[in-house]
């Protein structure tokens, strides 16, 4: 399911409400009333998602919560420093933000400017250039660029 087609005011059951704050205590993180709700948003139906900043706070004005957009992306910003998430960035303008936080690769559709998880198999990353001196590799980020053919 995209998050664009999210149905907010879905997400905020009790369920959906404590699955979010059992995420957030998973890390330690305190459960403010605006982090439960993104939390619950995020992860209050138990399925994965890639958002942007900018989706996620679209899918808060259903919910009654006020949260500003800076607010979002200031949250999102602690959630992947916590190890909950984890920021795809698919160019240098344009970050997702993800809830599987494993290593896969993933589909950015061109057409509609949608990020999925593709498939692992097939996906063999053989070797990787010597980091610099004084460094090392944190994560490759596999993106695979897709465009419907017409």
């Amino acid at each position: 399911m995209s998050f664009f087609m999210y149905d907010a005011l879905a997400s905020m059951t009790p369920d959906a409400l404590d699955r979010g704050v059992l995420w957030l205590a998973r890390v330690g993180l305190r459960p403010t009333r605006q982090r439960q709700t993104l939390a619950a948003l995020l992860v209050g139906d138990g399925n994965d998602r890639h958002v942007t900043a900018e989706s996620l706070y679209a899918a808060t004005q259903g919910t009654g919560e006020k949260v500003s957009l800076a607010t979002v992306y200031n949250t999102l910003k602690a959630f992947c420093d916590a190890g909950l998430m984890q920021e795809v960035t698919v160019d240098g303008a344009r970050s997702y933000f993800d809830t599987r936080v494993d290593d896969h690769p993933h589909f950015f559709w061109e057409d509609t400017a949608e990020l999925t998880d593709a498939p692992s198999e097939g996906l063999k990353i053989v070797s990787l250039p010597k980091a610099p001196d004084g460094t090392e590799v944190t994560r490759v980020d596999v993106v695979i660029r897709l465009r419907r053919n017409p």
